[in-house]
C-alpha cells in the first residue's frame, strides 16, 4: 500500500503538487474560519436557575424556594451536580450534567422540572432559566461616562439602548446591567390622608393593577371600511397615576392623588459600580453565548459600540475595562511566535546537518503543510485554536520534519551514489526506490510516537477537556507529516534536490569526533554503562515524590482581580463608601495600575450571586515593561500591603477568567476550596473558622478565608395572632403591607416606547433606624385608620444567616485559600494532614 502511494505521486507530480496546492487554500481558509479563544472550554454541559424573590431573608428563599425546587430536579436524569446559594432576595441554582449531554436537552428537562414546581412558590417571584452562557462567559466590560448624565439616566441608556443594540450581535447570550439607579413610578402613599379618607394600602393596589392596560375590542365596520377598536387605558404619564380613581371602604371614588404623593423614583438595588475612586458608575456586561466565537463576538461588540456611540447625548462616552480579544490575541501572538520560532531553529539545524540548502528546505517544506492539515482537521472536529491545541503543535514541530528528514537524507544518498555509477537509472525510479526503502520505518516510527499520546485521549471530565486538544493537535500534525513524507516530499525533492556527490557534513563530521569515542567506550564496558543508568533509574524513582505538583500553570491573563469581603451585616451605602477608600489608597500607592472598576454586591441578571458585603474589584494594569516591579509576585505583594491597611476585611487575589474556573468546578472561589457538610449552620461556622486558621498556617497558604453563614442582622416580626385577627390583619396581608412599606411592591409596569419602566407602591421613610423605623410602621385597617406595627406584633433584632450554600440538598460552608511558592498537590496533601 505505502509502495503504491509513493508510486502514483510520483508519477502524477503534477496532480500531487495541485493537491498540496489545494492544501494550502483550504488549509489557510480553515485556519482563518476557527474559533480563537485564550483557553479552551472546559465547562460541563451547566444550566443555571436564578429566581429573584424580593424582600426575602436567605432563610425564607431556601426553604420556600430553593428546597422545593431541588427536591424536583434531584431525579432529573444525567445530573452529577446540584449546588445551590440562598441569599437576600435571591436564589441561583446551577446543575451540572454527565459530557456529552446536549445542552438544549438538559435545559429543556430543567424547565420542565421547574414548571412542575412554579405554582407552589411564592407569587411574587421573577425569574427561570438563566442565559445559554457557560462559566467563562463573561467576554467584554465597559462603563458609560458622562459629566451630564445622572446614575440613573446612565442606567436608562444601557438597559434600554445598549443592551438591545448588543443583544443582536451573533454570539451574545445577554448583557448584564450593574450599577447605577432602575428609574421608576412611584405611588407615595400618606397614612393620615389614607387613615381621613378611610382607604387602606390594598385599595390603592387594586386600583392602580385595574387601571393600566390598553386592549382591542374588535373590530366594527362603516360602510365599506373595518376599524379596529382599542381601548387605550395604560399609564402614560404622572397626572395619568395620579387620576386614578380609588374606591374607599365607604364606597366613595376618590383621586389617588389626594391619599398619595406621585413621583418618579428608582428601584431598591442590590448592587453597585464604582470607579477610580471618584464617583459610581453603570457598568455593562457582555455575555457570551455557549460555543460562539469569543474573538469575532468581542469584534462584533466593539463594531456595534462603535456605531451606536454616535447616537449618545453629547459627553457621553463609552470606556472599555476589560475585553477578552487582547488576552485572545495576546495569547495567539505567544503561541505563534514560539511556532514560528521553532520552525526557523528546525530550517537552520536542518541546513547544518544535512549539510544542503536545498535539501533542507525540502525537509522543512512539511512543517507548514502538517499545520495546514491540522487546522483543516480542527476545523473539522469543531475545535477552537487556543493556547492548548497550538501548544499541542507547537510541542509536535520537533516530530514533524523526522519523518521527512529521513526521506531526504535518502533521497541525496541515493542521489548521490547513483551519480558515480556507471548504469544509469531514471531519476524518478531512483527517488522512488530511496522512498520506498525507509517507508516501512518511517511509517513505524510515526505510528509508534502517536500510540504514546493516545492514552491521553481517555481521559474524561476536565483533565481530558485541557489535553485532548494537544493531543489530538499532535496527533493530527504527525499523521498528516507522515502522508506528506510519503507523497509530497518526495516530488519536491524531484524538482529541487540535484545529482552530486553526496560528502558527509562538517557538522555531522565534528559531532562524530567526540560521539564514536564514547560509543566505542560504551561498547567495550556495557556494565558500567549499565549500572549508571540502573543508578539514574533509582535516583529519578526516588526523586520523582519531591517534586513539587500541579495541575497546571496558572495563565497571566494580564489583569488582576481582588475579592473583597466585609462585615455580612453591612449595607450596600457603606459597602460603596468602603470600596471608594480602598480604590483611593490602591491608585495613590501602587502607580502600575491604570485604571479600578468595583462591583459590589449582586449583578441584575443574577449570574453572579454576591452578598451586600461582596466585592469584584477589577485592576486594569500598565504593560509590564512600565512595572517599577519586576514579577506579578512582587506586584501582588505590593497590593496586599495596601490591602492589609484596612482592618477586618477579608480579601484575595484572582483573574478574570481564573475566578471563573475555580467557582465552575468547586462553586467557590480560590486555588483550594475545603468545603464542610452539615445541617446546623452554627455548628458549620464554628468549624469552618478552626479549619480555617489550621489552614492558613500551612506553607504557601495566603488569602485565606472562611465564609461564614452568619452574621446578618434581621428585624424579626412575629405576628400577635390574636391582637391583628381582631382589627382583621392576617400574617399574609401584614407581609404583604410591610413589603410595600419597606421595599416597595410592584404593581405594574409603564411603557414608555421600547422601554418597560416598573411602577412601585413604596410608602415615604419614617423617622428613626432599625427597630424604631420598625415600631413607627403604621398598618392600614380594612375599616379605615391605622395602627402601629408594634401593637399587633413583636419586633425584636436578632442575627441570621447571610447566604446559605447548598449542594445535593445539603448545606455546606466553605474555607477557600490561594497558593503561592509551593505547589499545589503538595500544599494539599499537607492540609488534608492538619485538617
Amino acid at each position: 500500500m505505502l509502495a503504491n502511494l509513493i508510486q502514483t505521486a510520483l508519477s502524477q507530480r503534477l496532480m500531487t503538487l495541485l493537491l498540496a496546492l489545494l492544501l494550502v487554500g483550504f488549509g489557510t481558509r480553515a485556519l482563518l474560519d476557527l474559533p480563537i479563544d485564550a483557553f479552551p472550554d472546559i465547562s460541563p454541559t451547566q444550566v443555571k436557575i436564578i429566581i429573584k424573590a424580593p424582600g426575602m431573608t436567605p432563610e425564607e428563599v431556601e426553604s420556600l424556594i430553593t428546597q422545593p425546587i431541588e427536591v424536583e430536579l434531584l431525579g432529573i436524569p444525567r445530573k452529577t451536580i446540584l449546588r445551590s446559594i440562598s441569599k437576600y432576595a435571591l436564589s441561583s441554582i446551577t446543575l451540572d450534567f454527565e459530557e456529552g449531554t446536549d445542552i438544549y436537552w438538559a435545559r429543556q428537562q430543567v424547565a420542565e422540572r421547574v414548571n412542575n414546581v412554579w405554582e407552589d412558590l411564592p407569587g411574587d417571584i421573577s425569574g427561570g432559566l438563566a442565559p445559554m452562557s457557560t462559566p467563562l462567559g463573561d467576554m467584554f466590560m465597559f462603563t458609560v461616562e458622562s459629566d451630564s448624565l445622572t446614575l440613573e439616566q446612565k442606567r436608562f441608556l444601557v438597559d434600554w439602548t445598549l443592551r438591545p443594540a448588543l443583544r443582536t450581535v451573533p454570539g451574545v447570550a445577554d448583557v448584564n446591567s450593574l450599577g447605577g439607579f432602575v428609574k421608576t413610578y412611584e405611588v407615595i402613599p400618606r397614612p393620615e390622608a389614607m387613615a381621613r379618607l378611610n382607604v387602606h394600602n390594598d385599595m390603592i393596589v387594586n386600583a392602580l393593577q385595574s387601571n393600566n392596560k390598553n386592549d382591542g375590542a374588535g373590530r366594527i365596520d362603516q360602510g365599506e371600511e373595518a376599524m379596529l377598536v382599542r381601548v387605550a387605558g395604560a399609564i402614560g404619564s404622572l397626572e395619568d397615576i395620579g387620576n386614578i380613581l380609588v374606591e374607599n371602604s365607604l364606597g366613595e371614588k376618590i383621586p389617588l392623588f389626594e391619599v398619595a404623593d406621585i413621583s418618579l423614583g428608582t428601584l431598591e438595588r442590590y448592587g453597585s459600580v464604582t470607579a477610580d475612586a471618584t464617583t459610581e458608575a453603570v457598568q455593562g456586561l457582555v455575555i457570551g453565548l455557549r460555543g460562539a466565537n469569543a474573538r469575532e463576538v468581542v469584534t462584533g461588540v466593539q463594531a456595534k459600540l462603535d456605531e451606536i456611540e454616535a447616537t449618545l447625548p453629547p459627553g457621553t462616552r463609552i470606556d472599555v475595562f476589560y475585553d477578552r480579544s487582547v488576552l485572545i490575541e495576546g495569547a495567539v501572538t505567544t503561541v505563534s511566535d514560539a511556532l514560528i520560532e521553532a520552525v526557523v531553529l528546525v530550517v537552520v539545524l536542518l541546513g547544518l546537518f544535512l549539510g544542503n540548502v536545498r535539501a533542507a528546505l525540502t525537509a522543512a517544506a512539511v512543517l507548514p503543510l502538517a499545520a495546514l492539515v491540522t487546522f483543516l482537521m480542527m476545523s473539522f472536529m469543531n475545535m477552537s485554536a487556543n493556547l492548548m491545541s497550538l501548544g499541542g503543535l507547537v510541542i509536535a514541530i520537533g516530530m514533524l520534519v523526522d519523518s521527512s528528514i529521513v526521506v531526504v537524507e535518502n533521497i541525496v544518498s541515493s542521489l548521490a551514489k547513483e551519480t558515480g555509477s556507471t548504469r544509469k537509472l531514471p531519476r524518478l525510479h531512483i527517488i522512488y526506490r530511496a522512498v520506498k526503502d525507509v517507508a516501512v520505518p518511517v511509517t513505524s516510527g510515526i505510528l509508534i510516537i502517536i500510540i504514546v499520546f493516545l492514552p491521553l485521549l481517555t481521559l474524561e471530565g476536565l483533565e481530558g477537556k485541557l489535553f485532548g486538544p494537544v493531543t489530538l493537535t499532535i496527533v493530527f500534525a504527525l499523521l498528516g507529516s507522515l502522508v506528506l513524507s510519503l507523497t509530497v516530499i518526495p516530488v519536491l525533492a524531484s524538482f529541487f534536490i540535484k545529482s552530486a556527490s553526496h560528502n558527509e557534513p562538517w557538522l555531522s563530521r565534528n559531532l562524530l569526533r567526540f560521539y564514536r569515542p564514547a560509543l566505542e567506550w560504551a561498547l567495550a564496558k556495557p556494565r558500567y554503562v549499565l549500572g549508571l543508568a540502573g543508578m539514574l533509574l533509582v535516583v529519578t524513582i526516588a526523586v520523582f515524590p519531591l517534586v513539587g505538583k500541579t495541575f497546571m500553570p496558572t495563565m497571566d491573563e494580564g489583569d488582576i482581580i481582588i475579592q473583597l469581603e466585609f462585615i455580612p451585616s453591612i449595607n450596600l451605602e457603606s459597602t460603596t463608601r468602603l470600596v471608594q477608600r480602598v480604590e483611593h489608597a490602591l491608585i495613590d500607592e501602587v502607580p502600575e495600575i491604570i485604571r479600578v472598576v468595583s462591583r459590589s454586591g449582586s449583578d441584575e441578571i443574577g449570574m453572579d450571586p454576591m452578598g451586600l458585603n461582596e466585592t469584584d474589584m477589577f485592576l486594569q494594569l500598565k504593560p509590564p515593561e512600565e512595572w517599577e516591579v519586576r514579577t506579578k509576585a512582587e506586584l501582588e505583594e505590593k497590593l496586599r500591603q495596601v490591602m492589609e491597611g484596612f482592618v477586618g476585611l477579608n480579601f484575595g487575589f484572582t483573574q478574570p477568567i481564573d475566578m471563573r474556573v475555580s467557582e465552575m468546578l468547586t462553586g467557590s472561589r480560590g486555588d483550594v476550596a475545603i468545603k464542610l457538610f452539615g445541617t446546623d449552620l452554627d455548628e458549620l461556622n464554628t468549624y469552618a473558622q478552626q479549619i480555617a486558621e489550621q489552614v492558613g498556617q500551612v506553607e504557601g497558604s495566603v488569602d485565606t478565608i472562611a465564609t461564614l453563614n452568619e452574621g446578618a442582622q434581621y428585624l424579626q416580626v412575629t405576628v400577635d395572632r390574636q391582637r391583628s385577627g381582631m382589627l382583621g390583619i392576617n400574617a399574609d396581608d401584614l407581609q404583604s403591607r410591610l413589603r410595600s412599606q419597606i421595599e416597595g411592591l410592584r404593581v405594574g409596569t409603564v411603557i414608555e416606547q421600547s422601554a418597560r419602566v416598573p411602577l412601585m407602591l413604596r410608602y415615604a421613610k419614617l423617622q428613626g433606624e432599625g427597630l424604631e423605623q420598625m415600631s413607627n410602621q403604621f398598618i392600614g385597617l380594612e375599616g379605615g385608620g391605622n395602627v402601629p406595627l408594634s401593637e399587633i406584633a413583636d419586633i425584636r433584632r436578632v442575627e441570621g444567616p447571610v447566604s446559605i450554600s447548598r449542594e445535593s440538598g445539603q448545606r455546606f460552608a466553605v474555607i477557600r485559600t490561594n497558593v503561592e511558592n509551593r505547589d499545589l498537590v503538595g500544599f494539599v496533601e499537607e492540609a488534608r494532614q492538619v485538617i
